[in-house]
């Protein structure tokens, strides 16, 4: 038995493929409890990320997924659950999740919150580091340096304390808003990145 790694919200993505066609269905996420659930009762649950709750999937439909097995990829980061669908499988009606097909390159959606609008904002950050263009405000923190660069980080910081001692709570989420970008700018500018953080705080869990 593998261990099942979880991503950074207590989730692991899982492909569905029909067990007797070999097509790929779509694709889930489980939490322990949700793969609990399935493994005991042979029909698949996902954790629903926009309810935060378990997801019986076809509950609403009637197409529910029965369990033939269930496989780790070998980095334990993605699971295989081959499966028997009661019918078609997209909330559209299709069979499949997948049927828009990719002639181009699309259209990307940003991130709506939580963190992965992180590592998204560390990825522009990264880009004016390698490109700097000119009128870009992070390319003039990174013109002045590092030094330029902490002093901004130590004031942001100073104003989301003021800010959060007079109880503002406004005023607080925008200064940490300023405090987290200057902070993230800082790590681009010393070689460091987000994840060297995440490492640095799961080493200290007790």
């Amino acid at each position: 038995m593998g261990t099942m790694q979880l991503d950074d919200k207590g989730l692991t993505p899982a492909i569905c493929q029909d067990a007797n066609t070999g097509e790929v269905l779509m694709l889930g996420y489980f939490s322990p409890g949700s793969l609990k659930r399935t493994l005991e009762s042979g029909e698949v649950w996902f954790y629903s990320r926009s309810r935060s709750d378990l997801w019986h999937k076809g509950e609403m439909s009637g197409n529910y997924m029965r369990v033939k097995s269930a496989s780790l990829d070998c980095d334990g980061d993605t699971l295989l659950v081959k499966v028997v669908p009661d019918g078609p499988i997209c909330h559209t009606g299709a069979q499949t999740c997948f049927f828009t097909p990719m002639d181009e390159l699309p259209e990307f959606a940003p991130a709506d919150g939580g963190p992965g609008v992180i590592e998204e904002l560390f990825s522009v950050i990264q880009d004016r580091k390698r490109e700097m263009p000119e009128g870009s405000y992070t390319t003039e923190l990174f013109e002045r340096g590092p030094e330029r660069i902490a002093q901004k980080v130590i004031e942001e910081a100073g104003e989301t304390a003021i800010a959060g001692v007079k109880g503002e709570k406004a005023d607080t989420v925008r200064e940490m808003a300023d405090m987290l970008y200057h902070s993230l700018v800082l790590l681009a500018a010393v070689g460091a990145a987000p994840e060297d953080v995440w490492s640095e705080l799961r080493g200290r869990r007790r």
